[in-house]
């Protein structure tokens, strides 16, 4: 992408807060997974866990998409800008079925209000560290600050 920068000087930042991103979803999948032992996997029932409804399908995703995150901040190298981009659009996506099945019988993750705006922030977090964490060569970093300087 050409509007992404390349090289930025907070790159650093961006990377942990993504790293903590993927440490939120990690814990709250784990504590989702102990709240809802001995539930069916999907059920839709009061289960909460840090304020959001879940359930145990949605508390082994959390997992998943959690240590997904944690390894590609590990791995670097722009690997972990396609997994956040990618995986905040999947976010975005899954938060915002919840929000449109939250009261009917297709709420399949046990989504609350808090719940769909907690995954949508992570989501928009999650976009925001995968836009300014690219890193590239001088060469890609001075033709980036070359066409932002003519746009």
């Amino acid at each position: 992408m050409a509007h992404t920068p390349v090289n930025h000087p907070a790159r650093p930042i961006y990377r942990a807060i993504g790293g903590l991103t993927g440490l939120y979803l990690v814990v709250f999948g784990v504590l989702g997974i102990i709240a809802s032992t001995g539930n069916e996997i999907l059920a839709q029932d009061d289960t909460r866990v840090l304020g959001q409804g879940t359930n145990l399908g949605f508390s082994l995703l959390s997992v998943l998409l959690g240590i997904v995150v944690l390894v590609g901040t590990a791995l670097g190298r722009n690997i972990d800008v396609a997994i956040n981009q990618w995986l905040a659009y999947s976010l975005m996506v899954v938060s915002l079925a919840g929000l449109a099945f939250i009261r009917t019988d297709a709420n399949i993750f046990n989504f609350s209000i808090t719940t769909v705006i907690v995954v949508m922030t992570a989501a928009l977090v999650l976009l925001m560290v995968g836009m300014y964490g690219k890193v590239g060569t001088e060469d890609e970093a001075e033709a980036f600050q070359k066409a932002r300087l003519v746009l």
